[in-house]
């Protein structure tokens, strides 16, 4: 028989070593771009003369504002674009229940099956002939409608719970069903709605496959998509490219790390209503 004292052991040893397991390849990559420019640490090894200069060397050589710019632009274009869809469908399926909306949801479902490697091709020739391929478009567009499956699934289950005494009421005072959605139901929604804006920003902004096979131009693509032509420039400079590589993982460490309260809040939410 576990006693407490020695379950609170155990569980303390398996959050320090998953801790160790997730820190442990961000110091490699922290220690590694320290290291003199052209040379090859073995192991995990502090640098006798840290090179700090490396991180400003990557930074003008990525061309890391104009990659700040051009991720920004596809963030805009796709966040808040998918978030409002996600949103507005997952409110008709999960709280409004329209006749035929199950099947409507069961399609979204199938399309949480559909891998980003199995339709690149189709994409490209489609981006191709509609003539928006080497644009951000062709990143843009097809992120929203390969995020809708996982957004409406979001969205949906988070309106399902919604209780249905407060529309009702909002019914018998006369409110609409646009009134019902923007004035209850969205200020309701609001843990959920940023942890979904949470996890799309991170899926964008890390967005490689379709940034490289879309988008030739570097200065087009996502920080993510543009480390492939770092990785081409500086591929024989391991110090160079793990400073890139730390400079790309920054912004989204950040922002998750701001947003991360919203993000538990809309899980243990779930939970409890579960």
């Amino acid at each position: 028989m576990i006693t407490p004292l020695r379950d609170k052991i155990l569980g303390r040893a398996l959050l320090f070593l998953l801790m160790a397991i997730t820190i442990i390849p961000f110091v490699s990559l922290f220690v590694t771009a320290l290291h003199p420019p052209g040379t090859y640490p073995a192991g995990i090894s502090w640098p006798e003369t840290p090179r700090w200069d490396n991180f400003l060397t990557a930074f003008q050589s990525a061309n890391m504002l104009e990659l700040l710019w051009s991720s920004a632009l596809i963030e805009l274009g796709v966040v808040p674009i998918a978030v409002l869809i996600a949103t507005l469908a997952g409110f008709a399926l999960g709280h409004l229940r329209p006749r035929g909306g199950n099947a409507v949801f069961i399609v979204f479902i199938l399309g949480l099956t559909l891998p980003f490697e199995g339709i690149v091709v189709p994409l490209y020739y489609q981006m191709r002939d509609i003539g928006l391929l080497n644009t951000r478009w062709a990143i843009i567009l097809p992120l929203i409608g390969l995020f809708m499956p996982f957004a409406i699934m979001w969205m949906r289950a988070h309106f399902v719970n919604m209780p249905h005494d407060l529309s009702e009421a909002a019914r018998v005072d006369g409110a609409t069903t646009w009134q019902l959605f923007w004035r209850i139901h969205v200020p309701l929604s609001a843990p959920a709605l940023s942890s979904l804006a949470i996890l799309l920003f991170l899926w964008t902004w890390n967005q490689f496959l379709l940034a490289i096979v879309l988008v030739d131009d570097p200065a087009n693509r996502t920080m993510a998509g543009a480390l492939g032509a770092f990785q081409g420039q500086w591929g024989t400079d391991i110090p160079l490219l793990c400073a890139g590589s730390l400079l790309i993982l920054t912004p989204t460490l950040l922002i998750f790390l701001i947003f991360q309260r919203h993000f538990v809040s809309a899980l243990l939410q779930g939970s409890l209503k579960g």
